[in-house]
């Protein structure tokens, strides 16, 4: 993995952290990078905002997940993202930490899927290999 730190290019196999307190987000559907905006947002960086990113630029198909945490942030992309045809999976409560984040998005109806951390992996690899889950598109 890298700490992003600048602008880069999104590259198969390679995963992009954040590495600051500002927003991870899709500038172009080809790059990423940081904004402040929105500041008045109170998790830095947020999951909603990079997932409205994705939903704005990316375009292919999206594999959102959503794994423990406190509070909702997520949750409202999160189900931008699945009404858009796009898969979405949260981890379960027996498997977080803290079953904030990923209960929002459940309760939300935003996660196609609610799964064991364990099961999330080997469920994405079927999907990327076209096994299972159709899109609604």
């Amino acid at each position: 993995y890298t700490t992003l730190f600048r602008s880069e290019r999104p590259e198969p196999g390679k995963v992009l952290l954040a590495g600051t307190a500002d927003h991870l987000v899709f500038k172009s559907p080809e790059r990423v990078g940081y904004t402040a905006e929105p500041v008045a947002a109170v998790h830095r960086p947020s999951v909603d905002v990079f997932f409205d990113s994705c939903n704005r630029h990316w375009r292919g198909d999206i594999y959102a997940v959503l794994l423990t945490g406190m509070g909702r942030d997520g949750a409202r992309a999160m189900k931008a993202l699945r009404d858009k045809g796009h898969y979405t999976v949260a981890q379960d409560a027996a498997t977080s930490a803290v079953y904030g984040m990923p209960k929002a998005a459940a309760d939300l109806g935003a996660a196609v899927e609610v799964l064991a951390l364990e099961q999330i992996a080997p469920r994405l690899g079927k999907l990327l290999a076209g096994e299972g889950w159709r899109k609604a598109r």
